[in-house]
């Protein structure tokens, strides 16, 4: 279908041009306001997700975090809509695919998606309330950004603390090495301009960050003349511009918004910079220190430099067999290459990154010697013409991808587009590579151009810094001690008056988040916008090859997967399959050794892997069945050599690499222990629900806590080679046993590809059976859990769990509402609001059969477990308004019909069959969650949700185990 145009132009509006851009189907068209000089890019595209966005330049010049807590408070109440909270109360009020706001290191944006046009109006008219004619009340500043306070808030004698939304959230952000890491490496790369600074904020800064200053930022930046607007979908631009100037720009004279928009001053000689990051006191320093080197390029908006210096990337570490990743990989410097290697391409000018993690502080030299000597040999030898157009084939591939499973594809389209419109480039070229893929294959023909490329920008370029960022036990501590030190200082000079102040303005917020607000001025969407059951795609099943064949509009992409049931397994077969879906398409296969087999990946196709997928039956979570899924996808002009690449990795994958299996599960480790920090919350309820079902038991030890120790001492282990050649033959028998499984196939395409799919899954798979049968089980499992994880971090993460009921039992509809109305009524104000968290909240896990509490970067721990039990609490006792229900069964209805790709809806229609999750019992949940009532609420969390039955897990730091034992729970190192 052609994309949705319309020639109608708004008369406060000039258009400046439009551009079809044939291989996304779209139309970009691009606008002025002829008033404030405000820029609106529209992406004119036949989809009823439609997508808003709007960008505000910000470079601050400190990291007081003044951009980001002024992205949280400027959502906290508007001129026309004067409620506490606008952001959260639309969440609920809405049918919305996407909601959120991001601060980049120089630009804020506010963006939202909605299939609903109601919604979508309804929302634009909040945010661009909230953008442009923010209050900024002073107390969502102390809530949002950070306010002293006594530990206990009416009380003077108790110790003075720092509190704050964006406080704790920056204090888990950077807890985490690799983000110290990245700023650390930007601090010095960049001296002179706002890259310098932390735009998130560090901690110790973020305090320093006045009000006054918070509004001084907002006047200056927060106006259209300094704006861009970016809108996708079927909804016309001229649509558009009525809304925004009614709403908004009509109100504005053009402003000129001096920002220190320049490049940064080059450096003549490398840099070298050793610093530490915190860990544990008594904690093992061994082989943790990460060495990167960094190099500042030429500018990203620039598209002859952009996709240069991606060509560059893409040489040196696309896969195993690119140069700079093997080097890296298989070097004893460290333990794998660093998660920081690659191309940055989002700020005015691009960082190049290549490093080790798992090192020593002493092979910094050994660590640049062998980056020289590689990057030396790249422009000695070259890189054959067929790496090159396989690199040229994967940037046209995933330029036609169309993604947005989780996140919409048309906002993926504006993220691309906005670095260039933020920093004076084009963004129409960077969405239309097809004319620059064709230069570029013109260009690789000289054999020099990419060595005379390495040469230029890395080998020759003097603006490098290399960081070595050790870790050192004694810094927490000493940061501690002088934090402490600094607040008792503090309030030993505080007057009587600036007590009294503290203790008024503690008091005052906390009424402040206990008012109910008005809520009837906001727009909103109710149950009678809810549309009927979402189509699903149909598939088409041929019996002869067992293959299911879905038609979808995927832009000339086609995706395949091989679909076997899990064969009966020991646990200890078992607890191997994570490591051997990650290295089943690492290693080699037949007669290719695992870099042959990296190229030919590469050419052929844009990507292979596999995956474990398992889940109960509807109406028994314990009654488990799984399936191994070898999965893959190509261009259509490729469909014939991507079955042959499945069918040969299925067939012939071998792993008798054996330093290669090492290197992967080194590389393995590194990326789960890195993964705490991130996403603690969903660690933690995996350890409070390990043992409330056979399926919780599975992810707690495959990919959860236990999962990330077991991965530690595997690691560990494989420094022994007869240990190492153990696992290598575990892994080639279990590979044995799963092939002898029946197989059936999933086929993705357009119309035109899927009979010639099905004749190459014919051919190449002929005499195979299409038998599925599968004997795998799991005993039932049932026992509570009371722990606490202790790690290197600065804020908490705790969850409490309880076991439930399988999607198809009655009671579970209910449940799932129970969570939203929870988080909702009283969790977001008591553990966000009240407990200075950057999120809390309940939900429902129908697969597992459990319900979860939870809270995300908390500097509570103990409070925060007595929140889950009082909210309980306060949905059985209090009074509730119906509206407030039917807030939370839209949360559910929209988590339901939240959009997936033209490919991911039919692999998300064919999984759900897989595990009985038909149309008709979605229709039956769906149908349920709509009739749910308040005394079902009430009876399910009195029947299910008992607070004396709860398993309990905390992910916290070494300091809190003495609070942790107090509660009673078992110490569990990480």
């Amino acid at each position: 279908m052609a994309a949705v145009t319309d020639n109608a132009i708004h008369p406060a509006f000039e258009k400046l041009r439009s551009h079809r851009i044939s291989t996304l189907n779209l139309d970009i068209e691009e606008y002025r306001h002829k008033k404030t000089g405000a820029r609106h890019l529209h992406l004119a595209a036949d989809n009823d997700e439609n997508v808003f966005f709007v960008a505000l330049r910000t470079f601050p010049m400190d990291s007081t975090g003044v951009a980001h807590v002024l992205e949280h408070t400027a959502l906290c109440g508007s001129e026309r809509f004067p409620v506490r909270d606008p952001f959260f109360m639309m969440i609920r009020r809405s049918l919305n695919t996407f909601m959120n706001a991001f601060t980049s290191s120089d630009w804020t944006a506010y963006p939202f998606a909605s299939m609903n046009r109601k919604d979508f109006d309804n929302l634009l008219t909040v945010y661009l309330d909230s953008v442009f004619f923010s209050k900024l009340d002073p107390l969502d500043f102390a809530q949002e950004g950070h306010r002293l306070e006594f530990e206990k808030p009416d009380d003077p004698s108790s110790e003075l603390v720092y509190r704050g939304v964006v406080y704790n959230e920056m204090k888990g952000a950077m807890s985490a090495p690799t983000s110290q890491l990245w700023q650390n490496l930007s601090s010095h790369l960049f001296q002179t301009t706002t890259y310098h600074y932390n735009s998130g904020g560090e901690p110790d800064h973020i305090v320093d960050l006045s009000y006054d200053d918070l509004v001084k930022f907002y006047r200056h930046h927060y106006h259209p003349s300094n704006a861009i607007f970016a809108t996708y979908g079927n909804i016309p631009a001229h649509e558009h511009h009525e809304k925004f100037e009614e709403l908004a720009l009509k109100r504005f004279e053009r402003q000129e918004v001096k920002l220190p928009v320049h490049d940064e001053k080059r450096m003549f000689s490398p840099m070298r910079v050793e610093q530490g990051y915190a860990v544990s006191e008594g904690e093992d320093t061994e082989a943790k220190t990460h060495i990167v080197m960094g190099w500042l390029l030429g500018h990203s908006f620039d598209l002859q430099e952009n996709l240069e210096a991606q060509l560059l990337a893409s040489v040196l570490f696309e896969n195993s067999a690119s140069p700079m990743m093997r080097a890296l990989e298989t070097t004893d410097i460290g333990h794998a290459p660093s998660p920081m290697c690659g191309l940055e391409d989002s700020n005015r000018e691009m960082t190049f990154v290549c490093g080790i993690e798992g090192s020593e502080p002493g092979r910094r030299d050994d660590l640049e010697a062998l980056v020289e000597q590689t990057l030396a040999k790249v422009v000695d030898e070259g890189v054959s013409p067929e790496r090159l157009e396989a690199i040229l084939h994967q940037l046209e591939l995933h330029q036609r991808e169309i993604a947005g499973d989780g996140f919409p594809y048309g906002l993926q389209l504006i993220m691309q587009a906005i670095s260039p419109m933020v920093h004076g480039g084009d963004p129409v070229e960077l969405l239309d590579l097809e004319p620059v893929l064709a230069t570029l294959r013109e260009k690789i023909k000289d054999p020099e151009y990419v060595p005379s490329l390495i040469r230029r920008k890395l080998l020759e370029n003097p603006h490098r810094v290399t960081l070595t960022l050790r870790p050192d036990e004694k810094l927490e501590g000493a940061h501690q001690i002088a934090l402490r030190e600094s607040l008792a200082k503090r309030k030993a000079s505080l007057t009587d008056d600036e007590v009294k102040l503290i203790v008024e303005r503690a008091k005052a917020l906390e009424e402040r988040q206990l008012r109910k607000d008005d809520d009837s001025i906001l727009p909103k969407v109710g149950l009678s916008d809810v549309p009927l059951q979402m189509p699903e795609p149909e598939g088409k099943y041929d019996p002869e090859t067992g293959a299911t064949l879905y038609a979808r509009g995927t832009n000339g992409l086609v995706y395949q997967q091989i679909v076997l049931p899990v064969p009966a397994l020991s646990e200890e077969e078992l607890l191997l399959l994570p490591y051997y879906t990650t290295l089943i398409s690492e290693v080699g296969c037949g007669e290719l050794d695992y870099l042959q087999m990296q190229d030919r990946i590469s050419a052929e196709s844009g990507g292979i892997g596999a995956s474990f997928l398992a889940k109960g039956q509807i109406d028994d979570v314990q009654a488990m069945s799984g399936y191994l899924i070898f999965s893959g996808k190509a261009l259509a002009r490729n469909s014939g050599e991507l079955t042959q690449l499945l069918k040969d990795v299925y067939s012939g994958a071998r792993f008798d690499e054996k330093e290669r299996v090492r290197e992967i599960i080194a590389q393995v480790r590194a990326r789960r222990e890195q993964a705490v920090t991130g996403s603690g919350h969903g660690l933690a309820m995996g350890a409070a629900a390990q043992g409330l079902s056979s399926g919780s038991w599975l992810s707690f030890r495959l990919g959860g806590l236990a999962g990330i120790r077991g991965t530690k001492e595997l690691d560990k282990s494989l420094n022994d080679e007869s240990a190492l050649a153990q696992f290598c033959d575990s892994l080639a028998a279990l590979h044995e046993k799963i092939r002898k499984q029946g197989r059936q196939f999933l086929l993705i395409g357009e119309e035109a590809q899927l009979a010639p799919m099905l004749d190459s899954v014919k051919t190449c798979w002929q005499g195979g059976n299409a038998q599925v049968e599968g004997d795998w089980s799991m005993k039932p499992v049932s026992y509570k859990t009371k722990e606490a994880w202790l790690t290197s971090t600065q804020v908490n993460f705790c969850a409490k769990a309880y076991a439930t009921v399988a999607v198809d039992h009655p009671d579970a509809a209910a449940l799932t509402v129970v969570g939203g109305f929870l988080r909702n009524g009283y969790l977001h104000r008591a553990i966000r609001e009240k407990g200075g968290a950057y999120g809390g909240g309940a939900g429902q896990d129908s697969v597992n059969g459990v319900f979860r509490f939870f809270s995300y970067r908390d500097p509570r721990f103990a409070e925060t477990l007595d929140d889950f039990d009082a909210a309980l609490n306060w949905l059985c006792t209090e009074t509730h308004e119906h509206q407030a229900l039917e807030e939370a069964i839209l949360g559910v209805i929209g988590q339901l019909d939240r959009p997936h790709s033209p490919a991911g809806a039919a692999r998300h229609a064919f999984h759900n069959n897989l595990f009985g999750r038909t149309p008709e019992q979605r229709a039956r949940f769906r149908e349920r969650v709509l009739n749910v009532t308040l005394d079902e609420m009430r009876r399910v969390a009195d029947t299910w949700l008992k607070p004396e039955d709860a398993s309990v897990a905390v992910i916290t730091s070494p300091d809190n185990r003495g609070v942790a034992e107090q509660l009673g729970l078992s110490i569990q190192e990480l």
